[in-house]
């Protein structure tokens, strides 16, 4: 969905960076990445631990659960990494960060791969090494149910505040498709979900299977026919540091397995259905 612009990524030493959240099979150990982009794939496993950093406030990518009665940071992107982890040999490190300090994390060296449902962007790419896409999403636009008629095309929503999460993917399709409206950028998805909900914006754009969630536990808000143009540069990549060719192959090899057999798809739905009887709770 997701993400992030390059000229927020250089502004290193700036953000500060959150509190580690634990999901899944990850540990709580040291938030600083396995070693260098040189021998990271070695590293990594030298360490024992894959630290990687997201934004868990993405259903069904990366989101907060209660799983027996404890706050766990689960997803489609979380059930990824485990598995990527356990090919590995390794053990999961999850630090939780506001989104557009993920990429942060990683340039600082604070993680060793940010999986967040980011983008490769040839901007980011000056920056970032990536690895193959593993998931493409269409966009969606999220309006209340009672506006669902007025918020019908691209032009009804001239002069209307349209949110998108900061520094994502979902920015730029509002500044480029949705160029006469006025941008609303808030940090975290369920901010914007309660602006909407609250009436301070007029629409909001998501990712298909993230507008399919929050929609799904809001019975309020409605997905709209609006057409929203999708791209190969809207896919979804795991981010890595600059020069990290091995790590890179090895990722990439396990993805084109996940990607062949249809598990990355499992991880979507299984999720899908977790964050809606998680709301339901």
């Amino acid at each position: 969905m997701k993400k992030l612009f390059g000229a927020l990524v250089v502004l290193t030493g700036i953000l500060v960076l959150g509190a580690c959240g634990n999901g899944g099979s990850s540990s709580t150990g040291s938030s600083s990445a396995s070693g260098s982009a040189d021998n990271q794939l070695e590293a990594i496993k030298a360490a024992g631990v894959l630290n990687v950093a997201t934004s868990a406030d993405f259903a069904p990518f990366e989101f907060h659960a209660l799983i027996d009665g404890k706050d766990t940071i689960v997803g489609a992107d979380i059930d990824m990494v485990n598995e990527i982890a356990d090919r590995l040999g390794v053990e999961v490190n999850i630090l939780d960060l506001d989104f557009n300090a993920v990429l942060t994390a990683l340039q600082q060296g604070k993680a060793d791969i940010a999986v967040s449902g980011i983008s490769a962007t040839d901007e980011r790419k000056q920056t970032f090494d990536f690895t193959d896409n593993y998931f493409t999403p269409e966009q969606k636009l999220v309006v209340n149910k009672n506006n669902e008629s007025t918020f019908d095309s691209i032009e009804s929503l001239s002069g209307k505040k349209v949110g998108a999460q900061k520094g994502s993917i979902q920015e730029m399709i509002v500044q480029d498709q949705l160029a006469d409206s006025q941008l609303v950028s808030i940090a975290k998805v369920p901010n914007l979900v309660n602006e909407l909900k609250q009436g301070s914006i007029d629409g909001l754009v998501l990712e298909s299977a993230v507008a399919e969630s929050y929609v799904a536990q809001n019975d309020d808000l409605v997905i709209t026919d609006v057409a929203l143009e999708a791209s190969e540069g809207d896919s979804y990549a795991i981010a890595l540091p600059k020069g990290s060719t091995e790590l890179q192959e090895e990722l990439n090899s396990i993805l084109k397995e996940l990607i062949e057999d249809g598990t990355i798809d499992e991880y979507v739905q299984k999720n899908t259905d977790l964050a809606n009887e998680n709301a339901a709770q």
